[in-house]
């Protein structure tokens, strides 16, 4: 089959950082020719993929310093695509919603998989709209707002087998792991952390967007004994923050339409204590592969009882629920499915 993937361009494919998204689309390029499809990745030129590369920005626009309109790319590209798409069987849009009206007036013969929440009430009369657009999710919780879209299917998030490894989870700490912002609940982790008694080790993203928060909620907080600060952190330091950690804390307060990081951590073996927001029931196994709190009494609790948890069973868990390798078949499927 050929297949077109259209990435934001936000971020490389993989991002150098901070990057579900495009981290996603290039498991996912890479899965799908080993599957022996035809790939073309519509990205930025610094991404690295087994898939043929077309390349529509220099580099990530957010790390682009002469960036200051990102979406005027994403136009452009998406008449790129258009332009292209008698060379493929199927295009695969990972943009939101910027191409719907290509796709109609086009009539391309497309699927777009939404990225992000749907609960934001100036959606509702965009899907209305466009209820010819063949949408995929990436959890059934994060359909809710907008039911009246045309889901054709979810596919959970996977990661290549070998791209994390079984971790012990012997480094004293609970984990962190993402971004600085009111609903990743990082004020809540540390609270969490220090009642438990168990130091925090916080390697997170701060967008401009964020800064108030962190400067004002945050910061005066990691003066706190046994909280430490580390920043964004790169893919290859991944394995070893969640692999040493003894859990991940993810005590969200919106609703999460996937969550990559809690995935990561089992992928290391590490147990997740998560709020059941958005996606969260449907990722994580109550008991299994972490524990799933209705508030801080019930996430100090579970802290203190990690020794409860099979590390090797969790990895297995990822093995068999969220792979790379499902990814692209359930995907292809879903390909395959499209009139």
């Amino acid at each position: 089959m050929r297949v077109a993937l259209v990435s934001p361009l936000h971020e490389s494919v993989p991002p150098r950082l901070y990057g579900g998204t495009e981290r996603v689309v290039a498991y996912l390029a890479d899965e799908l020719v080993e599957l022996g499809h035809e790939v073309t990745l519509y990205a930025t030129a610094d991404s690295r993929t087994r898939a043929r590369l077309r390349a529509m920005a220099p580099q990530g626009l957010r790390l682009d310093p002469d960036c200051h309109d990102p979406q005027s790319h994403h136009v452009a590209m998406v008449a790129r695509v258009a332009d292209d798409a008698h060379e493929f069987d199927v295009v695969h849009f990972h943009l939101d919603y910027v191409h719907f009206p290509v796709v109609r007036a086009g009539h391309l013969r497309a699927l777009t998989t939404e990225h992000g929440r749907l609960d934001i009430p100036d959606l509702k009369p965009l899907f209305r709209e466009f209820d010819d657009m063949a949408l995929a999710s990436i959890s059934d919780a994060q359909r809710c707002p907008v039911p009246c879209a045309r889901w054709v299917g979810t596919v959970y998030h996977g990661l290549p087998a070998d791209s994390l490894a079984l971790g012990e989870g012997q480094g004293g700490y609970v984990a962190f792991l993402g971004r600085v912002s009111p609903e990743k609940g990082l004020d809540r982790a540390i609270r969490i952390a220090r009642r438990a008694g168990v130091p925090l080790r916080i390697a997170a993203k701060i967008e401009k967007l964020d800064q108030g928060y962190y400067e004002q909620a945050i910061r005066p907080l990691l003066a706190q004994p046994g909280i430490e600060f580390v920043g964004e952190i790169r893919q290859r330091d991944k394995g070893a923050f969640l692999g040493h950690a003894a859990a991940l804390l993810f005590p969200i307060d919106w609703p999460e339409p996937f969550g990559l990081v809690q995935i990561e951590a089992m992928a290391c073996g590490t147990p997740v204590i998560a709020y059941p927001c958005g996606s969260v029931p449907e990722i994580i196994e109550q008991g299994v592969t972490g524990a799933i709190v209705a508030n801080e009494d019930e996430a100090v609790e579970a802290a203190g009882h990690l020794e409860a948890f099979d590390r090797a069973r969790i990895r297995a868990r990822f093995e068999e629920r969220f792979s790379a390798a499902r990814m692209a078949r359930d995907y292809v499927a879903l390909y395959e499915a499209l009139p």
